[in-house]
């Protein structure tokens, strides 16, 4: 005689294995913590265009501060890093508010200018003395231009 149950216990019990909802469950999960291991890996490109990019914001920046307050704004750039000056009636003075932070480079990089240029400056209508930076870290290379019309480009 077979064993056998109304409910059908007897029959569940003898099935081994995992459903297929199991194991989506499972690939699913596995997945997400796979996504976070790669979202929380450190990025192995190369940082310094992202240093550049930052540049080159603000500079943005500095150009939009000269023509919102209708005052030159320097901004002096050094093997050290990089500062913001503003002309006031007294002489320079230095800005360290909000984004005109004075911001040091990051380890490794060294800052070359086309004709020894030692700061850009902004007028108040937003032209400026054109200047070409190159950030260079590591054999990469990554250029920063700002064109007499007080234009921000960024380039490799």
């Amino acid at each position: 005689m077979t064993p056998t149950s109304a409910t059908g216990k007897a029959d569940r019990a003898r099935r081994a294995g995992f459903t297929l909802v199991e194991m989506m469950v499972t690939v699913a999960v596995i997945g997400l913590a796979a996504t976070a291991v790669v979202l929380a890996a450190p990025d192995p490109t190369p940082r310094l265009p992202v240093e550049a990019e930052r540049l080159a914001a603000r500079l943005v920046r500095a150009r939009e501060e000269a023509i919102l307050t209708n005052r030159p704004v320097a901004v002096d750039i050094g093997a050290e890093g990089y500062g913001f000056r503003v002309r006031a009636e007294d002489g320079w003075t230095p800005l360290t508010e909000g984004p005109f932070k004075r911001v040091a480079w990051e380890e490794g990089t060294r800052v070359e200018s086309a004709g020894g240029v030692e700061a850009v400056m902004f007028d108040p209508v937003g032209l400026a003395e054109p200047a070409r930076l190159s950030l260079t870290r590591d054999r990469v290379r990554a250029t920063v231009t700002v064109d007499l019309a007080g234009e921000v480009r960024l380039g490799s």
